[in-house]
């Protein structure tokens, strides 16, 4: 499973577009924290894509998404189910935590 590039004209379309949840990293380039993040989400994206679409958001290519979901800190993940948030986090987590989120909000 591919991660998603989203932009802010493919976002409303990718959110909408199945019935499994989409899990949002918020991210930029220069952020050494998000580095630590990514390889993480890069395996959950290829480990869960059963259950779970994942997407990054360059935060300086889109800002606009990042100050419509109140972004103030990266990396965050935003867990969205039916177009709706049903989770977030923000920081560097285990993978464990992770996955743990993403489970028991996708039911």
């Amino acid at each position: 499973m591919d991660l998603i590039t989203l932009t802010k004209d493919n976002f409303n379309n990718q959110l909408q577009e199945e019935d499994k949840p989409l899990l949002v990293d918020f991210w930029a380039s220069w952020c050494g924290p998000c580095r630590m993040l990514s390889p993480i989400v890069d395996e959950l994206a290829a480990e869960m894509s059963d259950s779970v679409r994942v997407g990054k958001v360059n935060i300086d290519e889109n800002p606009e998404l990042a100050e419509q979901f109140g972004v103030m800190s990266i990396p965050t993940l935003i867990l969205f189910k039916d177009g709706e948030v049903v989770a977030q986090s923000v920081g560097v987590q285990p993978k464990a935590d992770l996955i743990t989120m993403i489970e028991e909000n996708s039911k």
